[in-house]
């Protein structure tokens, strides 16, 4: 659903929305008070919304939303921009929209809502290759083979991979749970490894990517068995 006070905008959004088959239109809306009578009506996935509207603004009308879909802001004024993204936005696009900008934030969308309808009904079989995380006031796509260890961070995690370091609000306890246990493996109660990594170990730390991380003696014996499952010991 698309959600804008101005006319114009509308139809460069219908065009864009028009040139991508995985997307239907279910309605138009001029400002939020129209727009909630219609999600009452209709069921959206996906909402393209402008913040400037009078009355109610985009970013309070999606506030006031007690089970909101995936929402991508639409604006001519980038201060919003921190503001949307605290809202969980998957994306922030600036008017005027090009289309191939389009695109890349509907790509976000569909990976965004088939992560969270995957987790909501529990894979039977395929599990996707990777996690979102919020940092820097956007979701990241993380890959799991892209992980090399986790630290914990106070109330935060650090991620790090070969090329960055990400830092987002999470309990270890909680990312623990959401990592495939044949994948990773809890070393410390400050370290999480992708076991892929580990280049080198002994009794009492191991290695990746030059890093030498230590082994907790409550984590040991999980982390040997591992190894020895996998014929390494």
């Amino acid at each position: 659903m698309i959600v804008d006070d101005e006319p114009l905008a509308i139809d460069v959004l219908e065009s864009h929305l028009a040139k991508i088959p995985e997307l239907e239109l279910v309605a138009t809306a001029p400002n939020a008070i129209v727009a909630s009578e219609k999600l009452k009506n209709n069921k959206v996935d996906l909402l393209f919304m402008d913040i400037q509207m009078p009355e109610i603004t985009g970013l309070d009308f999606f506030r006031s939303l007690e089970s909101p879909p995936l929402v991508i802001f639409t604006t001519a004024y980038p201060e919003y921009a921190i503001e949307g993204f605290e809202l969980d936005a998957i994306d922030y696009l600036l008017k005027p929209i090009s289309f191939d900008r389009f695109q890349k934030a509907v790509k976000k969308a569909e990976e965004y809502f088939g992560y969270q309808r995957d987790q909501a009904i529990g894979k039977p079989e395929m599990e996707e290759d990777f996690i979102f995380v919020k940092a820097n006031q956007k979701q990241i796509r993380v890959s799991y083979s892209d992980i090399l260890y986790i630290e914990a961070f106070a109330d935060y995690v650090k991620i790090y991979t070969a090329e960055k370091r990400i830092v987002t609000l999470q309990t270890m306890k909680k990312m623990e749970s959401t990592l495939p246990e044949d994948r990773f493996c809890r070393i410390h109660r400050s370290f999480i490894v992708g076991l892929a990594h580990v280049s080198a170990f002994s009794g009492n730390e191991l290695e990746i990517n030059g890093v030498k991380l230590p082994i907790g003696k409550n984590y040991k014996d999980r982390f040997m068995e591992y190894m020895r499952s996998r014929n390494i010991l």
